[in-house]
C-alpha cells in the first residue's frame, strides 16, 4: 500500500514551528503500521522537518497562479510517479477539484477546522459533492461532523463515508505532587481564543493567592492584547516539547475560548498531563476531556470564580487531576489504530471473496401487509422464500407499507423517509445484493448514492407486469433504473420487448411448495368445470365501475357457447373478485383453469396467476401464442390454437377425469421441480453475480 499525505498549504512539518495539523500526522503516522509506505508532501521554510518520509514541494511563483494553486499541481506531478493507493488531504476541502481525476486512488479528507466556514464545503452543493467523490471523511470531532451535515439530505447524513478520529497525545504519567501552582494559559493571545477573558481573570487571582503565578504560552501578530502582573509570564511561541514540559508543572490549565474549536489542542494536552482543566462550553471543546469544568456563561468573572475554586478546593482540584490522567484515552495509538483500520477497509474492500452460497440481501417489495393478508400469495414472497431456502440472510422492506406509514405533511408522500430508511438499512445490513421488485419508489439518487459508496454491492431487480402496446408505462418503469442494475429479470421473452440490449433475462412465475401446496386434481367432487379469476388491481380488490376488460368477451363468449358447462367466474358480470384463501377454496371446487393474461399472447408473458393455477395442481389452459408450449409439454398443460379449439379442448377434458387429472398432476410436478422459488432465486443470484450454471428454460 502506497499512501500520500498532502498538508495544507503553509502548513509546517516541522518541530520548529508546527501546527496541530502536522503534530497529529507526525504523531499517528510514526505508530502506523503502513509508517514505511507513507509519504507526505508539504511546503515549508523550517530546514528541521518532522520525518524523513516528507517531501517539500517546492515550485515557481506565477502571476497568473495563486501559491495554492501551483502547490497542488506540482502535488499532482509527484502523484503521477507515486501512483498512491490513498491520498489523505486535510483541512482544504477546495483541493478535491484538482484530486477527483485520479482515479487510482481512493481520497480521504480531514476536517480540522469548521466546515461551514471553509472554502469547498460551506455550500450544501459543496459538502454533497464532497461525499460523491471522496472515499472517507474525517473530522476532528463530533461537533465538526455535526456542522458538515447540518440541512444535508438524511441519505448523506448517514453516510458510512463520515468518521470522527478526534486529535491525539499520548499520556504522560505525572507525579501529581510534583505540581507546581501555575494556571497555565496556551493559545493565539487574541479575542476569538479568549486571551482578554483569561487576562482579567487571572489578574484578581494573582492579587489574591500570592503563591500562584500564571503561564502564557502563544503569540498574535495581528491582535494585541497586553496584560501585565508581576506573577504573569508571558513567554510567547514555544515548540511543542516545551508547551508539554510546562503542562507537566502546571496545576489549572485554561482554555476560555470564545469561537467555537472545532477540537481544542490545548485542553487535550493538559488533560494528558494531569491538569485541573477548565474549558469554554464551545464548539468541541468538551470532546477533549473526560474530567474538568465546562463553563457555560463565557466571562472573566465566571473563570475567575472557577479557578479561584479550585485553589481553595485542593481535594477537588486533586480530584480532577487524578481523573484527568486516569480516564484519558485519546492517545496517539488509539487514532493511529482508527485510522489504519480506514486504510485497510478501503483497499481491502476490493479485495473481499464474497461467499456465494452465504449472501446478506435486502430484497425490497411490496409484501402487501397493510391489506391483511387479503395479497399474501405473492411472487414477492414466493422470491424471498427461495432466497431464505438457499441460506442466505434476507432482510425484507416491503416498500408501499413503508410509503404509506411514512406520510406526513412535510413527507406527503412518505417517499423521502422511505428513501432515507433505504440507504441507512444498507449502511447497517451491508448487504451484498439489493433485490428489488416493483419498487419504483426507491429513487435512483438513492441507487447512485449507495453505488458510489459501496460498489461492491451488486443490484438487480424483478418485474411481472406487461410492458407492450397500451402497457408501455410499464416499459419506463422497468428501464428508469436499469442503469444502475447489475442485472435484471422480467417474466417476459426480453427479446419480444427489444430491451435485451442490457442485461435482462426472463425468469417463470415461480411456484412455492409452503404457498401452492394443493392438489386440485385429487378432488374427485369438484362443483365446477371452469375455473377464471380476475380484477381490475391487486390493490384495489373490488371491481371498478365503468371499467372494462376485453378479456370479459372470451370468458362471456365460452358462457354462450357451453351452456352445458358450470363456470366458476370471478371478477366480472358484477361478481367480486376472490384473493387469498377464498381464491385457493374457489380454485379447489374446480377441475379447469383458464390462464389468461390481458392483451394478445406475448411470448412467455403471463401473469403470475399461472403459478397459482399450475402449482396448485389444476388442469390448466393456455394460448399457444404465449410459446409456454416451450416450458411445459402438451402433457403438462392444455395449449390451445384459436376460441374453436379452446372449446374442443375444454369439452373433452371435461369428459375426461382421468386424462385430466394425469395432466394436472404431471403439471404440477414439473412446475415445481423446475421452476420453483428456490431455483429462480438461484437463477437470479447467478445471473447477477455472473456465475455459469445451466438451468431449464
Amino acid at each position: 500500500m502506497k499512501i500520500s499525505i498532502l498538508l495544507p498549504y503553509k502548513e509546517n512539518f516541522s518541530p520548529t514551528y508546527a501546527g496541530a495539523v502536522s503534530i497529529f500526522i507526525n504523531d499517528t503516522m510514526k505508530i502506523s503500521k503502513f509508517k514505511k509506505k507513507i509519504i507526505v508532501y508539504g511546503n515549508t521554510n523550517q530546514k528541521k522537518k518532522f520525518n524523513k518520509n516528507y517531501v517539500n514541494l517546492n515550485y515557481n511563483k506565477s502571476l497568473i497562479k495563486s501559491s495554492s494553486k501551483s502547490y497542488i499541481l506540482e502535488f499532482l506531478k509527484k502523484e503521477k510517479q507515486a501512483n498512491s493507493d490513498i491520498i489523505e488531504f486535510h483541512n482544504r476541502p477546495s483541493y478535491l477539484k484538482y484530486l477527483v481525476d485520479l482515479k487510482h486512488a481512493k481520497k480521504v479528507l480531514y476536517f480540522h477546522n469548521d466546515p461551514l466556514e471553509m472554502n469547498g464545503s460551506k455550500q450544501i452543493n459543496d459538502r454533497v459533492y464532497l461525499l460523491d467523490n471522496l472515499d472517507k471523511i474525517i473530522f476532528n470531532s463530533e461537533w465538526s461532523k455535526s456542522r458538515f451535515i447540518k440541512n444535508l439530505p438524511d441519505t448523506y447524513s448517514f453516510s458510512n463515508k463520515l468518521q470522527v478520529i478526534k486529535q491525539s497525545i499520548n499520556r504522560k504519567k505525572v507525579n501529581i505532587k510534583n505540581k507546581k501552582k501555575i494556571v497555565t494559559f496556551v493559545g493565539k493571545l487574541n479575542s476569538a481564543k479568549g486571551y482578554d477573558i483569561f487576562g482579567n481573570a487571572i489578574t484578581p487571582i494573582l492579587n489574591k493567592f500570592k503563591d500562584w503565578h500564571a503561564i502564557v504560552i502563544g503569540d498574535e501578530p495581528r491582535e494585541k492584547i497586553f496584560f501585565n502582573h508581576p506573577r504573569l509570564k508571558i513567554l510567547g511561541f514555544q515548540s511543542h516539547k516545551k508547551v508539554l514540559k510546562y503542562l507537566e508543572a502546571t496545576s489549572i490549565a485554561v482554555v476560555c475560548s470564545r469561537w467555537n474549536e472545532p477540537f481544542g489542542r490545548t485542553s487535550l494536552e493538559a488533560a494528558s498531563r494531569g491538569c485541573g482543566v477548565i474549558i469554554s462550553d464551545r464548539g468541541g471543546l468538551k470532546e477533549t476531556i473526560t474530567d474538568g469544568i465546562i463553563v457555560k456563561n463565557i466571562t472573566s468573572k465566571n473563570f475567575s470564580k472557577n479557578i479561584k475554586r479550585l485553589i481553595l478546593n485542593p481535594k477537588i482540584l486533586l480530584k480532577y487531576q487524578k481523573n484527568s490522567l486516569k480516564n484519558f484515552f485519546l492517545t496517539n495509538d488509539f487514532a493511529s489504530n482508527k485510522i489504519d483500520h480506514y486504510r485497510s477497509q478501503l483497499i481491502n474492500s476490493e479485495k473481499i471473496n464474497i461467499n456465494i452460497s452465504k449472501l446478506k440481501i435486502l430484497h425490497i417489495t411490496n409484501l402487501n401487509e397493510k391489506h391483511n393478508g387479503r395479497l399474501f400469495y405473492n411472487t414477492g414472497r414466493r422470491i424471498n422464500n427461495g432466497l431464505i431456502k438457499l441460506n442466505h440472510k434476507v432482510l425484507t422492506l416491503s416498500d408501499r407499507d413503508l410509503l404509506s406509514n411514512y406520510k406526513s405533511l412535510g413527507d406527503v408522500t412518505g417517499s423521502k423517509k422511505l428513501n432515507s430508511t433505504f440507504v441507512e438499512t444498507v449502511r447497517n445490513f451491508r448487504p451484498n445484493l439489493i433485490l428489488l421488485g416493483h419498487a419504483d419508489s426507491i429513487k435512483s439518487e438513492s441507487l447512485e448514492l449507495i453505488k458510489k459508496e459501496f460498489p461492491l454491492i451488486k443490484i438487480s431487480q424483478w418485474f411481472l407486469d406487461r410492458m407492450d402496446t397500451k402497457w408501455k408505462n410499464n416499459k419506463i418503469r422497468f428501464l428508469d433504473k436499469i442503469k444502475y442494475m447489475d442485472y435484471s429479470f422480467c417474466t417476459t421473452d426480453p427479446r419480444a420487448l427489444n430491451i435485451n440490449t442490457y442485461k435482462v433475462s426472463f425468469i417463470p412465475n415461480p411456484v412455492d411448495e409452503s404457498l401452492d401446496d394443493m392438489k386440485v386434481y385429487e378432488n374427485s367432487n369438484a362443483e365446477y368445470d371452469l375455473f377464471f379469476a380476475m380484477s381490475h388491481g391487486v390493490h384495489r380488490g373490488v371491481l371498478k365501475k365503468g371499467k372494462f376488460d376485453e378479456r370479459e368477451n372470451l370468458i362471456n363468449y365460452l358462457i354462450k357457447r357451453n351452456p352445458h358447462l358450470k363456470f366458476n367466474i370471478f371478477g366480472m358480470n358484477n361478481i367480486q373478485p376472490v384473493w387469498g384463501d377464498e381464491f385457493k377454496k374457489n380454485l379447489y371446487n374446480s377441475k379447469i383453469a383458464l390462464n389468461l393474461s390481458q392483451g394478445k399472447p406475448l411470448k412467455y408473458y403471463s401473469s403470475d396467476r399461472i403459478a397459482q393455477l399450475m402449482g396448485n395442481g389444476i388442469a390448466t389452459l393456455i394460448d399457444k401464442k404465449t410459446k409456454l408450449n416451450k416450458l411445459f409439454s402438451k402433457d403438462e398443460a392444455i395449449f390451445y390454437n384459436n376460441n374453436k379449439d379452446l372449446i374442443k379442448k375444454l369439452n373433452l377434458l371435461i369428459k375426461n377425469n382421468k386424462k385430466r387429472n394425469e395432466l394436472a398432476k404431471k403439471g404440477r410436478i414439473k412446475y415445481h421441480k423446475k421452476f420453483n422459488s428456490t431455483i429462480i432465486a438461484d437463477y437470479i443470484i447467478c445471473k447477477t453475480f455472473g456465475i455459469n450454471k445451466n438451468f431449464n428454460w
